[in-house]
């Protein structure tokens, strides 16, 4: 700012910080200010907001560590709410020493200021918001008398995905697959409605809505065993490929968060990186009325998620607005 424009007070080397009290949540907090249906209402506002442009979200950026992982960074904001930076690291490797393969930090700060205002934990948000996000496009692009549904592995995220799909669908069975049977009967446990079985291609074909939720490089499921009908939803992110059939995402009615899911890696989905933007609609789109979402009983609609910082910024304002109402969350100094 030039001299003759700064308003009167102190120059600016005389400033400090000074020690500022900040919010922490932990991942055991969140699972208290993190109501999983009011996530699903306002992960569909945030959807209408980026369709109108009132949500900033800049592309992520990547930095690698060769043989290792990688770290991806994810700023967002909306008028009203918390700035909202989210790093989240993937090491795959991680998963021999006990620790989860996604780790994540979310940073709040005061739009106002630019103050930090929390310093919460990301992996369990980022475990929630993905889920929530699959579970809302079954609750917009799946016929409503759907009534079996089948995720297919037994990780994180197909554990959120047994908690978030009973929210948007009267099912009477969802079916569990893993690579590892028994880890699909542990899964299968935790719900009265959930059943292990071993025969894949079996559960998807009596399916209504199929969820893919694992961290395959390849494909994990044969287009012609979708029948018409059916909604599909796919949250795995694993470059070059992923666990999406290429095939089946060139033949039917394609959904997006944003439209740079055409983009390549990490900006977007590895199986969609050499189709056109045109073949995608935004749930934003369609959650405003702007595009039409399911066109008929027969028609097969698919879901590709990359993953986009509003859902992240969504999330962590929630848990953030809900602890400050009753004073919870624990406090660092900076």
């Amino acid at each position: 700012m030039y001299e003759a424009e700064r308003q009167p007070g102190k120059p600016a080397f005389e400033i400090k910080k000074g020690a500022r009290q900040v919010m922490t949540l932990s991942e055991k907090e969140l699972e208290k200010y993190l109501d999983p249906g009011e996530l699903l209402d306002a992960l569909e506002d945030g959807f209408r907001g980026l369709e109108l442009g009132e949500v900033q979200s800049p592309p992520r950026t990547q930095l690698s560590v060769v043989g290792k992982g990688f770290s991806l960074t994810m700023p967002a904001w909306r008028p009203g709410m918390q700035l909202t930076v989210k790093i989240v690291n993937v090491f795959d490797g991680n998963l021999q020493i006990n620790l989860p393969n996604h780790l994540a930090l979310i940073n709040l700060f005061d739009p106002n200021t630019g103050v930090a205002s929390c310093i919460m934990d990301g992996t369990y948000i980022t475990a929630m918001r993905t889920a929530a996000a699959a579970a809302l496009s079954a609750r917009l692009l799946s016929r409503a008398e759907s009534r079996i549904a089948t995720v297919i592995g037994a990780g994180v995220q197909g554990s959120q995905h047994l908690r978030f799909l009973p929210l948007v669908r009267s099912f009477h069975r969802i079916n569990v697959c893993s690579l590892h049977f028994e880890d699909a009967q542990k899964l299968a446990s935790q719900s009265d409605i959930a059943c292990a079985t071993a025969d894949l291609e079996k559960a998807v074909c009596e399916s209504d809505v199929v969820c893919l939720a694992t961290h395959s490089p390849d494909p994990v499921i044969k287009a012609a065993w979708i029948r018409a009908g059916t909604h599909v939803s796919s949250v795995g992110f694993h470059p070059p490929n992923g666990e999406l059939p290429k095939d089946l995402a060139r033949s039917h009615r394609l959904f997006v968060e944003t439209l740079d899911a055409f983009q390549p890696a990490p900006v977007g989905c590895s199986e969609l990186a050499d189709l056109d933007s045109s073949q995608g609609t935004t749930l934003g789109a369609v959650a405003l009325g702007r595009k039409v979402g399911r066109r008929g009983d027969e028609e097969i609609t698919l879901y590709k998620a990359m993953g986009v910082a509003m859902e992240d910024m969504v999330a962590a304002n929630l848990a953030f607005q809900s602890a400050k109402q009753v004073g919870g969350g624990s406090v660092i100094v900076l």
